[in-house]
């Protein structure tokens, strides 16, 4: 995302890091299941080059801290107090969840000039995220959007597989708008939203929804309107609304 005459603009978005270098880079579409580990170099170069700028702020759904998570965090038990009522929650990191892939990735970025911001936002950084509570103070909802593909049989329990789709596809359809509302290009940057759509391509739209949630995310940091919940180890920005009157 950029800002251009004092609004956001979403350049791109991609269902994974492979498919967004390729973008970044306009190149074909490579075919790799599995995936490649994430560059931090090769994240900001890509960047950078669609952007036309350099990069302020990396914004990453992931456990991030200052020394190698092995247990909860004070971060997640604050997150989980404030927005507990919620339903948004956090789940527990561990040595093995997210392991070795957190400390390398905040490592490489760190090294890059990009330190991990946990109280206040420098020139330049990453920070972590979580878009149930992002969507929460997004939409103004009491409770977490039930946006997961992969739960959808949970959401809506006694409907058929096409009314289950079709009922998440709604919610997509409301999230892309509220998005809109925040950043240009959003409901552009999607792909046609189809019932017929493949699992795959169905669980490729919930990625994207979360890439661009993250990106709105880094936008209200930069804006001074999120907040970290945290200490001088770990936190996770959530932006800030006059919806919910919460106390920490």
């Amino acid at each position: 995302m950029v800002k251009e005459a004092g609004v956001w603009t979403l350049r791109a978005v991609a269902a994974s890091y492979d498919q967004y270098l390729d973008i970044c880079h306009s190149r074909e579409p490579i075919c790799n299941p599995r995936g490649s580990v994430p560059s931090a170099s090769q994240l900001l170069e890509g960047s950078r080059k669609l952007a036309a700028k350099e990069v302020d702020l990396v914004a990453i759904d992931m456990p991030l801290a200052k020394s190698p998570i092995v247990a909860r965090r004070f971060a997640d038990d604050l997150v989980s107090r404030v927005y507990g009522k919620c339903k948004c929650g956090t789940h527990s990191p561990s040595e093995n969840r997210p392991g070795k892939i957190s400390d390398s990735l905040r490592s490489e970025f760190e090294q890059l000039g990009y330190k991990l911001q946990v109280s206040e936002f420098g020139d330049k950084g990453i920070v972590e995220v979580y878009p149930h509570p992002a969507l929460v103070e997004l939409s103004g909802d009491p409770f977490r959007l039930e946006y997961k593909y992969g739960k959808i049989r949970n959401y809506w329990r006694s409907h058929s597989v096409d009314l289950r789709r079709k009922q998440l596809m709604e919610v997509w359809l409301r999230i892309v708008d509220l998005l809109e509302k925040k950043v240009k290009g959003v409901a552009n940057s999607m792909p046609p939203l189809l019932s017929s759509m493949k699992a795959k391509e169905f669980k490729a739209w919930e990625d994207m929804i979360d890439a661009i949630v993250c990106a709105w995310v880094a936008t209200t940091v930069l804006d001074g309107k999120a907040k970290p919940f945290g200490n001088d180890q770990s936190a996770i920005w959530i932006p800030q609304h006059d919806t919910h009157n919460f106390i920490t």
